[in-house]
């Protein structure tokens, strides 16, 4: 499948993305190479192949829901350009 330079400015319409005349050319080779790629997808057999992820049966294990302050003030702070004890220090806004 190949687009054509309206199918891309219908498109950049669409993601209301903003293509001077200059850039539909190279977006349209770009947005073409991408259907090629998922052309050559689609040619692979898959039959026989199960999901690899999204399975009904897999399960992740609960962890009790618990409310705490991390205990490591001092590791969350260490890049924080301004602090006052152990808070984030931040310019008074209102007056």
């Amino acid at each position: 499948m190949s687009l054509d330079t309206a199918t891309v400015r219908r498109i950049a319409s669409l993601a209301r993305i903003r293509l001077e005349e200059e850039e539909v050319g190279r977006m349209q080779a770009e947005l073409n190479g991408i259907l090629g790629w998922i052309e050559q997808l689609q040619a692979v057999d898959t039959t026989g192949i199960e999901p690899m992820a999204g399975g009904g049966a897999v399960s992740l294990r609960m962890r009790e829901d618990a409310v705490t302050d991390g205990g490591i003030p001092d590791q969350v702070l260490a890049n924080a350009p301004d602090r006052m004890g152990e808070y984030f220090g931040v310019p008074k806004v209102v007056e």
